[in-house]
């Protein structure tokens, strides 16, 4: 049964590019932070889609962002149009395991009880779907990544609050903007959720 949330709501923001094959399971999965009250809305920043990007948008009732093509760009346009407190990045094909609503409102509500959350992030745990060496081989390495490093994977995600994204100075234009946000927020901030993210298999 869900539990309506206390803590400050949540936004998601999405990067999206011809993104229908994978778009549809992944704002599915967000539904029961919807029902609990944590996730006050969705963006998607697109780039151009051909495809039916925009018509699932609207169907799920997201807010559709026309941007640019820069991808950091883009971001920082889906964050700047978010109603949320805290912030949720996504790709496009990150599709968030059950229970994560759960496990994240009570991250966001111990940052805030601590006085942390303008200094806190957290991501998600990699799964790679697909059996074999090769999906396990790759979720090794982004978990010996996340521990010796704490750098994710941008299909691992990034909850933030806005106070921190923006003290950050938020993704800038360029190549590789998720990293070098995750780089900003640093090691020590950055707390690994038990919850999970599953990608498909490159």
């Amino acid at each position: 049964m869900p539990v309506v949330s206390v803590c400050p709501l949540l936004s998601a923001i999405i990067p999206t590019q011809n993104a229908e094959r994978h778009l549809v399971p992944v704002l599915a999965a967000l539904v029961p932070a919807v029902t609990s009250g944590l996730l006050k809305d969705v963006v998607l920043a697109d780039s151009g889609s051909s495809d039916d990007t925009a018509a699932i948008a609207d169907e799920a009732g997201c807010v559709f962002l026309n941007s640019a093509s820069d991808e950091g760009v883009r971001l920082r346009q889906g964050a700047m149009q978010a109603r949320g407190q805290w912030l949720m990045f996504l790709s496009s094909r990150s599709l968030l395991s059950e229970g994560w609503a759960r496990e994240v409102a009570s991250f966001i509500e111990t940052a805030e009880r601590r006085g942390q959350g303008d200094r806190m992030a957290a991501t998600f745990r990699l799964s790679v779907d697909g059996y074999g060496f090769g999906p396990r081989m790759n979720e090794a390495m982004a978990a010996a990544r996340l521990a010796l490093l704490g750098i994710p994977g941008p299909g691992q995600g990034l909850v933030i609050s806005r106070r921190f994204y923006e003290r950050l100075g938020g993704h800038q234009p360029g190549v590789r903007a998720h990293r070098r946000l995750v780089w900003r927020v640093g090691r020590r901030s950055l707390h690994a959720l038990r919850a999970r993210i599953l990608l498909p298999e490159a």
